[in-house]
């Protein structure tokens, strides 16, 4: 018999909000209910409110009992988007860890479950080390969520599928806007520093990548992403040479993307200073800078001397692609299940990981992935990067991109033109 520790358990959300974040919640209380509370292990599950603002606020405000929610209602939350319980941006260094470990002391909690990016990996990692160095024994379980799917030791993260979903159907209706009248149009996709979102895009072409040049390509004719050095000469080559041809010219861009130093676009182009985030970012997400500026660089390379400007517009997608409420539906089986994954971690005797997804097969055989382990340290703080195989030249993806993602997504629309 596995080492089990009795107590209660304790699950909180954290980060940005995703499309099914709470289908990882139904997913771990699922699992302990049918796993250490019915060995009786486990007394009460605790959620935090708004993350772990919610375990050292003294008090009973901050933790909501989840024990005795029917199971009608937990599957109601679970296909609703964004987090249930509320999420928080806070980043624990050690000494807020300390009071997270406070918390744990005085609730009898035993079982530490959070779901979230990388930093609520690193917050695993540190209030483990923690409760070990202090001889309070804790379990500790990291549950993986971030449409940015930028977490180590994943083929995917939980969030990314929806959230591509959603960029993929929003391109393929601007491609129709954009087809009807004409002009360029630039959308600005989500990604600080892995381009996955962006690169997702290239799905509402409705066929793999060939290598064609850009004017030849269907839209999005052009796919901008950080991990590729954005040149604004070259940029508006590209640009130029779509619109001569066709008259159109769609863009994808990533909100991250960087010139050759390493510096961010989007600062750069701001007109004035730009709002900084809890970790001292210039806020990207909730700004339309980047949009406007390539579009004002664009209108003013691109209009004759004496002639007309041409047609251009900015969209930033910002917060609107996480918890648009249609899933893709493997999304919604993944997250449910690394939630109950991590119960069953727990219900095994272990004693603190992250959670992971592994792909075991791929079209043209049938999807199929799988749950598995990793330890804290090897996610924590740490960032995935969309890998060289999946870039085509600076304004593109390849082949090999489109066959990882496409299984994700779930069907899209097929569309016609007269």
């Amino acid at each position: 018999m596995p080492d089990l520790l009795s107590g209660n358990a304790v699950i909180g959300q954290s980060g940005g909000p995703t499309a099914v974040i709470n289908q990882s919640l139904a997913g771990v209380v699922e699992g302990l209910r049918t796993g250490l509370v019915a060995s009786g292990k486990v007394g009460r599950i605790f959620g935090m409110r708004h993350g772990v603002r919610g375990l050292v606020k003294p008090g009973a405000d901050g933790l909501l009992d989840l024990s005795q929610i029917d199971k009608a209602r937990l599957e109601a939350v679970a296909r609703t988007p964004s987090a249930a319980l509320g999420s928080t941006r806070d980043k624990p260094d050690e000494a807020y860890c300390e009071k997270i470990l406070a918390g744990c002391r005085r609730n009898d909690i035993r079982y530490f479950f959070y779901i979230g990016g990388n930093d609520s990996a690193d917050t695993c990692r540190i209030v483990s080390e923690k409760a070990h160095a202090a001889g309070y024994e804790l379990r500790c379980f990291h549950v993986p969520k971030t449409i940015d799917n930028d977490l180590l030791e994943n083929d995917h993260t939980p969030g990314f599928p929806s959230a591509a979903r959603y960029v993929s159907l929003a391109l393929m209706g601007d491609a129709l806007d954009n087809a009807s009248l004409g002009g360029i149009k630039i959308n600005v996709i989500m990604g600080r520093n892995a381009g996955f979102l962006a690169a997702a895009a290239s799905l509402a072409r409705g066929r793999a990548p060939d290598g064609a040049a850009p004017q030849d390509r269907p839209p999005p004719h052009l796919i901008y992403l950080p991990e590729v050095p954005f040149s604004t000469d070259a940029f508006l080559a590209d640009v130029e040479a779509v619109y001569a041809k066709l008259g159109r010219c769609q863009i994808a861009v990533s909100e991250g993307i960087r010139d050759s130093a390493g510096a961010e676009i989007g600062p750069k182009l701001m007109r004035g200073v730009g709002e900084v985030d809890a970790h001292g970012n210039v806020q990207l997400s909730g700004s339309g800078a980047l949009g406007d500026g390539l579009a004002d660089l664009v209108k003013t390379a691109l209009t004759p001397k004496g002639g007309k400007a041409p047609r251009v517009r900015a969209d930033t997608f910002g917060y609107i692609q996480r918890c648009w409420p249609h899933p893709s539906p493997v999304d919604t089986e993944e997250a449910r299940a690394v939630g109950r994954y991590a119960a069953e971690l727990a219900a095994g005797g272990e004693t603190s990981a992250s959670v992971i997804i592994l792909r075991t097969s791929n079209p043209p055989d049938a999807y199929r992935s799988e749950c598995g382990r990793a330890k804290l340290a090897s996610v924590a703080r740490r960032t995935r990067h969309v890998p060289a195989e999946f870039i085509a030249g600076s304004n593109d993806v390849s082949a090999a991109f489109h066959d990882y993602c496409r299984p994700l997504v779930g069907d899209l629309p097929k569309l016609e033109r007269l």
